[in-house]
């Protein structure tokens, strides 16, 4: 029998802020004011795809774990052996899980490194490295606008006639640059910028999202709905006249009632309690305003064998970034969409060896290939939807991503 392999996870007392931590490549993040956690080098990495993905994930995470002694004195969701996921829209379509060789953690004002080896504790850096971004030209995604305001319309004709209550439909970006990209400044001008969302990086899909689908820790579960949307102008007095007519306006009052119970009614068979606010908060960003409600429960004690995974197979796809009712929704999405989402708006985050773990939904953000990256921006669209509404709505979610490459 082959002897197990060491995980070793120790207390930091310093080192420069997380994602100044990064190397230039296999680099892992869920980052949010600073806290979070940061990964690099490849222990281990899968992928899985099909009906039964989230399952097949456990099934290869648990196979990986038996093959590890871990050495952890800390008691902190997020420490010892970790893996990273980025789960894709569809079931088709391919999800990659890393399990990463160095992991470096900060909460609550505490800070760990975890590796995987037996090998001396890695040194980490000690200076902000040297990066430079490239400039980048822009072109058409899948559809051009025109052609993506047409399936918009198409998708209110069919919530007009039939018993279709909301769809999600989105759309892509294509930005070019002549050198292959770093994502390092990205991710540090999102972070920069957008301080309130969780900064993401797994295996070249990268993003500031600001929808937690789904926190796990000791038995309590949270997931943040993010559903209706208004853009900003930058004047404090107009927002706050903008933030209000938001949260009286019927139409993303409905989007975002249909987001927040297929969210409840997912978590319900395996909470003894669940609290679902009666009405939302606005939240603010830099560039736009949604509504927001934050769904707690706690887990029934006697299901020992849930965790993130299988919270995450009843979770996703939620109605924030599929639609009402579901199945109806994801056939107008394959029909009218016109593009492949990829790991777009599929969960993405971490998980650790207990199950618990931090994932949100891959949304305000790009895939990268080489010199090029490709960015999303999606909708809801309901009765009373318009289609040129939709997409000054899908420009002002483009922004943190233009705004990061620029």
């Amino acid at each position: 029998m082959s002897s197990l392999i060491p995980v070793t996870t120790v207390k930091l007392v310093t080192h420069l802020p997380l994602l100044d931590l990064l190397p230039e490549r296999d680099h892992l993040s869920w980052v949010r004011g600073g806290e979070g956690l940061v990964g690099w080098g490849v222990y281990a990495k899968t992928t899985v795809r099909g009906p039964r993905r989230f399952r097949d994930a456990r099934e290869w995470w648990q196979s990986q774990l038996a093959t590890l002694s871990v050495t952890n004195t800390l008691s902190i969701s997020g420490t010892g052996p970790l893996l990273f996921s980025s789960f894709s829209f569809d079931e088709h379509e391919e999800s990659v899980l890393v399990i990463p060789e160095i992991v470096v953690g900060t909460r609550a004002g505490i800070s760990w490194m975890t590796w995987v080896g037996d090998k001396a504790q890695p040194y980490l850096p000690k200076k902000v490295p040297d990066l430079v971004q490239p400039e980048f030209t822009w072109r058409d995604g899948s559809l051009t606008p025109n052609e993506w305001m047409s399936r918009v319309a198409t998708a209110i004709g069919e919530i007009e006639i039939g018993e279709l209550e909301k769809v999600v439909l989105a759309r892509d970006l294509i930005a070019v640059t002549e050198i292959e990209i770093d994502t390092r400044p990205l991710l540090n001008n999102l972070s920069e910028n957008y301080p309130s969302t969780w900064i993401f990086s797994v295996d070249n899909l990268i993003g500031a999202t600001p929808e937690l689908l789904l926190r796990l820790s000791r038995g309590m579960v949270t997931s943040r709905v993010l559903a209706g949307t208004i853009s900003k102008t930058g004047d404090d007095e107009k927002d706050l006249a903008l933030a209000a007519s938001l949260a009286r306006s019927s139409k993303d009052l409905e989007e975002h009632e249909y987001a927040v119970r297929s969210v409840a009614d997912a978590l319900e068979p395996f909470c003894t309690s669940t609290n679902v606010p009666e009405s939302p908060f606005v939240l603010h960003l830099a560039n736009v305003m949604h509504l927001a409600t934050d769904v707690t429960g706690a887990l029934i004690e006697s299901k020992a064998d849930v965790d993130a995974f299988s919270l995450l197979s009843r979770l996703h796809p939620s109605a924030a970034v599929c639609g009402t009712p579901t199945h109806m929704a994801m056939q107008i999405i394959s029909n009218f969409e016109g593009m492949n989402r990829g790991r777009y708006a599929g969960p993405v985050g971490w998980i650790d060896a207990q199950g618990d773990g931090e994932l949100g939904l891959a949304l305000r953000c790009g895939e990268v290939s080489g010199s090029s990256i490709r960015i999303f921006a999606g909708c809801g669209i309901v009765l009373g939807s318009n289609p040129e509404k939709e997409l000054n709505e899908s420009n002002a979610k483009f922004a943190p991503m233009r705004s990061a490459l620029q």
